[in-house]
C-alpha cells in the first residue's frame, strides 16, 4: 500500500498507529522527534506523514517546514493541541489533515486513506501485480505468492523492465 511516517514523543501513540497502520497493508517508520523526522524523510520517500506538534528538539511545526523546504509529502497532523489557532498555523504550512489527540485509530486510519486517495490521482502506480506477482516499485521489494523474493540489483531492474512495461 503505502509507505508512511509516523513521528511523535509519546511511545504508545506511535505503536498504536504503526499496529493499524500495518494491520491496513502500510509500511511504516516511525521517529520520536521533529528532528529525527527531518533526517528520516531526507533519506526516505514517504508517501504520508502523521506528525504530532509538541515534540522535544524540534516541535512538529518547525519539522513540517524543514521537510517541506526538500519534499511535498503529505502531513496529518496529529497533535493535543486543539485551538483554531494551531490548526490554522498547520494547514498554513500546508499539512493536508489535522487531527486532535485523543483520536480514534480507525479515523486516523481512514484520515490517511482519504489523504493518499487525493495525493496519487494521476500518479503512476507504486505497486505492479501481475498473477502471483507483486512489484512494489517504491521500496523494490518483489513478492511470489506472498513471498518476499531477494532480486540482485541487476536482477530488479531487469525483472520490472521484462515482466511489468
Amino acid at each position: 500500500m503505502a509507505y508512511l511516517l509516523a513521528v511523535d514523543d509519546e511511545r504508545d501513540i506511535v505503536e498504536l498507529i504503526s499496529r493499524f497502520a500495518e494491520h491496513e497493508g502500510h509500511r511504516i517508520d516511525t521517529a520520536d522527534s521533529g528532528k529525527e523526522a527531518v533526517r528520516l524523510c531526507s533519506e526516505n520517500d514517504y508517501d504520508l506523514i502523521i506528525l504530532d506538534i509538541m515534540m522535544p528538539e524540534m516541535d512538529g511545526f518547525t519539522a513540517c517546514k524543514e521537510i517541506r523546504k526538500q519534499k511535498q509529502t503529505p502531513v496529518i497532523m496529529l497533535s493535543a493541541l486543539g485551538t483554531e489557532y494551531d490548526k490554522l498555523m498547520g494547514f498554513e504550512l500546508g499539512i493536508d489533515d489535522y487531527v486532535v489527540k485523543p483520536f480514534s485509530p480507525r479515523e486516523l486510519m481512514a484520515r490517511v486513506k482519504a489523504v493518499l486517495a487525493r495525493h496519487t490521482e494521476g500518479k503512476p502506480k507504486q505497486e505492479i501485480v501481475i498473477q502471483g506477482l507483486r512489484v512494489d516499485t517504491r521500496s523494490h521489494e518483489v513478492f511470489v505468492d506472498g513471498v518476499k523474493t531477494e532480486l540482485t540489483a541487476k536482477e530488479y531492474p531487469l525483472l520490472v523492465f521484462t515482466r511489468c512495461t
